[in-house]
């Protein structure tokens, strides 16, 4: 039975959350503002932690970061009204797993829920004792080691990040779809808002040409309408 902490100040959406999370089996908390999310976080573990941005008595962003470091290993997600691109990515630098923006149907957010639980959750299947290493230009990914490097240099990826260039490496060339994107990435039962894609693709971005401007990269081009591609550097040159 999953563990989940509910992190929010409306005493209605805080009641019905506790009471559905319950009824579908999760030991389900609930925290009032940040300070009792702190208490809670570091009283005992959690699988989930589902975090209201606007709290009365602290930063939700800086929130994020509390909880994350205190649970590294518990998937946190934001719920909040704030829906610009902006917060989305800040979210997601403070550590957050996913971002869904108020209102959403309480059986989207059980089914987003569940989908991060299931990825959370360790394979029975024992990894295979082999080293995989992608070289593409002056990026070199280990899916062994889960590690990205630029001209040597390594460039901190968040796990879902990593997933996600993985698949795109995986397929290099290959248009891949929304749909295909994921259920590869996220989960194969994934339902409602794609956004989140979106939003760890211009992550990706940013983060594999912040270590060099001069760098050899593959690009991700998006294919509107339809999804992704990644595409190998050129050779020119």
């Amino acid at each position: 039975m999953a563990a989940v902490l509910v992190v929010e100040d409306d005493t209605t959406i805080g009641e019905v959350l506790e009471s559905s999370l319950r009824a579908h089996g999760y030991r389900a908390s609930w925290a009032v503002d940040g300070r009792s999310a702190l208490h809670e976080a570091t009283a005992r573990p959690y699988d989930l932690i589902l975090v209201d941005l606007g709290l009365p008595d602290v930063d939700g962003f800086a929130l994020c970061r509390h909880l994350r470091a205190r649970q590294p290993s518990a998937v946190l997600v934001v719920l909040t009204a704030r829906n610009s691109e902006m917060d989305v990515v800040v979210g997601l630098d403070a550590g957050a797993d996913d971002y869904l923006v108020k209102p959403v149907r309480l059986t989207e957010l059980l089914a987003r829920l569940r989908a991060h639980l299931r990825r959370a959750e360790p394979s029975q299947t024992p990894p295979t004792p082999r080293r995989t290493t992608v070289t593409l230009g002056d990026l070199v990914l280990d899916t062994s080691s889960r590690r990205v490097t630029v001209q040597g240099v390594e460039i901190a990826l968040r796990p879902k990040e990593f997933d996600l260039l993985a698949r795109l490496v995986r397929d290099t060339g290959t248009a891949l779809s929304r749909r295909t994107l994921m259920v590869d990435v996220w989960d194969e039962h994934w339902h409602g808002s794609t956004k989140t894609l979106d939003v760890h693709v211009a992550s990706l971005r940013r983060r594999m040409s912040a270590g060099s401007p001069i760098a050899r990269l593959p690009t991700i081009t998006t294919l509107r309408g339809h999804g992704y591609r990644l595409d190998a550097p050129s050779t020119d040159g």
